[in-house]
């Protein structure tokens, strides 16, 4: 579901020049530039959903405590992201935290395969679908071919969406939700809302791939390690100098195709009236203080929208409440930028180190003999991570054993480090132990309602979801209490006692004739048997999505003829193109073909840009050819103006040959 609130949502945003539906399209311009979002009551609710990613089974719980309307996570063969692979049996576990809370569960099958994989790629669906998985992710569209269970479908981010009609089309296939690419603008993004009626996904927070995503073989062409195949070996956080074509060095030994690390969480009021209904943080390889904090912001951030806006709702149920304040600063990033979301901007490339730097924290002002005293206006802890950059740009890092006011005793200081050098905390010690510890816990809210009968009491709990469970205590061998008040306060206070349930009690109605004085042990076992049934009740009746009927008729493609660009590799794939009017079809890249210097590589990102050197902006220079260099390796850059890419070009190394082997095996 992701089609917006067909009344009036409007936002303000100077990027939408005109008034239109936020269902449709982008909302008017505001004098003031306030993000405003304005519900329709007549108009039914709008689905906001929290997708958090799951390195393994226990990570995908923590994200679901943490507010998590879904998650993410791979199987054990077949995902994007090789080292993040789990068991059909733990996504099983996972299955069964995440329907308890009505959360959803995403399995990634995102690799392109080869035709030996596609009847274990089958398999492996039906055993996901049986694990009671909720979608699954897929990148390769010859399993559409195949014998697929009745399960959602959602395209990957390896997809490359960027346009209305790639997006429609996916949807009349069958899609149900699409990864939208990074790259994409406000306005772009609700250009293809007006034209596509599933749910849109687009990345709030985490890693940004400089390339669009699909459209990278530097990877391959250098190592035989193949980005759609799961094993990106990061060749954009490395080092290199840019030469223009004259030979002269504009810069050297920089990070130049290393992106600074998404953070739309100023814009999450534009994306929505955009049509963004699916919020989507990165890192299947984090660790888990970053799923625990990340996912734990975005909720107050979707919480609060949520609360202003009667009409938006949350896609799954529960609140869940936190031990520490989110601060997306104290874990892993590279910096943050909002990326194209407001156009084209500055400074989005973190050029300088691809590390996490940290937040900077003050001076060295002094270096003494294993000490060092600094200015600085925060409070540093004993086990504190400091770094530095020393003068040939490196950071230089140390762990800070002791701390005493504005002096630090590190455990060795790095002969690198001079006084006037600014630090930066890289870890703050008192923040990731709280995260170590349990630092949520999510309930969802029952009401309680205990009736007197003839010869037994009815204990009833009905939850947020409409889903309700009973448990009966026979009227044998009881008393009457003494004092009435007394008696019904208490057995109120006991009703209401859920505490190592999932459950938390919004209110407690009594029906009883009589003040009975029932024994708090009973009671106890009364409420726990209608707790235990409400649980097994919410379990059964998870409501698991239906999958997207195609369309009548084999949609058309949007072009006609497939470069190896379209990553084609299997037979199952090429004749899903052919069904639907692709007519001159390239192998994958990873087939082997010798495909000569091609785009390796193709960004929205641009180095001219960066240096200044943009022909749109400074008119008498051209978008000539540069180069980069990384040690013996030389790629070209080319500059499409036009369209305003850059393009990586180079060709296979020598030697270079696919993995073959499978990931299971690996």
């Amino acid at each position: 579901m992701r089609r917006m609130v067909e009344g009036l949502v409007t936002l303000m945003s100077a990027d939408y020049p005109s008034t239109t539906r936020c269902a449709g399209g982008p909302p008017p311009h505001s004098a003031n530039g306030e993000d405003l979002l304005r519900f329709s009551s007549k108009e039914r609710a709008f689905r906001l959903e929290l997708l958090a990613p799951a390195k393994n089974a226990d990570f995908g719980i923590e994200a679901i405590k943490h507010g998590a309307d879904a998650v993410y996570i791979g199987g054990p063969e077949f995902g994007a992201r090789y080292g993040a692979g789990n068991s059909v049996a733990d996504i099983e576990r996972l299955c069964a935290f995440a329907h308890r809370y009505r959360a959803g569960v995403f399995v990634a099958i995102n690799t392109i395969l080869r035709d030996s994989e596609l009847a274990s790629a089958r398999q492996l669906a039906w055993d996901l679908y049986a694990a009671g998985a909720d979608a699954l992710i897929i990148q390769d569209m010859g399993l559409l071919e195949l014998d697929l269970p009745p399960i959602q479908l959602h395209a990957s981010t390896q997809t490359d969406i960027r346009t209305p009609a790639k997006a429609k089309f996916l949807a009349d296939v069958g899609f149900s939700q699409i990864v939208l690419a990074r790259e994409l603008s406000l306005s772009e993004i609700g250009e293809i809302a007006r034209q596509t009626p599933v749910t849109l996904e687009y990345f709030i927070h985490g890693a940004l791939c400089v390339a669009y995503s699909g459209q990278c073989y530097i990877s391959h062409a250098h190592t035989g390690r193949s980005a759609n195949r799961g094993e990106c070996s990061q060749a954009c956080r490395l080092p290199y100098s840019l030469i223009d074509d004259k030979g002269r060095t504009i810069t050297e030994n920089q990070h130049l195709l290393s992106m600074k690390d998404n953070n739309q969480s100023a814009n999450l009021r534009s994306l929505i009236a955009a049509g963004v209904s699916s919020f989507k943080i990165e890192g299947r390889l984090k660790d888990l203080a970053y799923v625990k904090n990340i996912t734990a912001h975005y909720r107050q951030l979707l919480d609060q929208i949520i609360a202003e806006n009667p009409q938006c709702q949350r896609a799954s149920s529960g609140h869940s409440t936190f031990a520490f304040t989110p601060q997306p600063d104290k874990t892993f990033n590279r910096g943050y930028t909002d990326y194209f979301t407001h156009g084209r901007q500055d400074d989005i490339g973190a050029f300088d180190s691809p590390a996490f730097v940290g937040e900077p924290i003050g001076e060295v002002v002094t270096i003494g003999d294993g000490w060092l005293d600094i200015a600085a206006d925060q409070l540093l802890h004993n086990g504190d991570g400091v770094c530095f950059y020393d003068a040939e740009g490196e950071i230089q890092g140390m762990r800070i054993n002791r701390v005493e006011q504005q002096r630090l005793y590190p455990a060795e200081i790095p002969p690198e480090l001079t006084a006037g050098a600014t630090l930066f905390r890289n870890r703050d010690q008192t923040f990731e132990r709280a995260l170590e510890k349990e630092s949520a816990d999510r309930r969802i809210a029952i009401k309680v309602s205990f009736t007197e009968h003839a010869d037994h009491f009815t204990l009833a709990l009905s939850d947020e979801d409409g889903v309700q469970s009973t448990a009966d205590l026979p009227k044998t061998g009881l008393d009457l209490a003494r004092n009435a008040a007394t008696a019904f306060a208490r057995l109120k206070e006991n009703l209401a006692k859920f505490g190592n349930t999932m459950f938390t009690v919004a209110a407690v109605e009594l029906q009883m004739t009589q003040p009975w004085f029932l024994p708090p042990a009973a009671i106890n076992a009364l409420r726990r048997a209608a707790a235990e049934k409400l649980a097994a009740a919410r379990l059964a009746t998870h409501p698991r999505p239906p999958r997207r009927q195609p369309s009548t008729e084999p949609a058309l493609y949007p072009q006609q003829e497939l470069s190896y660009l379209g990553n084609v590799f299997n037979s199952k794939a090429r004749a899903f193109y052919e069904k639907h009017g692709v007519r001159l079809i390239d192998e994958a890249y990873e087939s082997g073909q010798e495909k000569g210097m091609v785009s390796l590589m193709i960004t929205r990102h641009c180095l001219r840009h960066s240096f200044n050197l943009c022909p749109k902006e400074v008119k008498h220079l051209k978008p000539d050819p540069m180069t980069l260099i990384n040690g013996n390796e030389r790629l070209i850059l080319k500059f499409d103006c036009k369209a305003c890419e850059m393009h990586v070009i180079g060709k296979m190394k020598k030697g270079v040959k696919l993995n073959l082997e499978p990931q299971a095996a690996r």
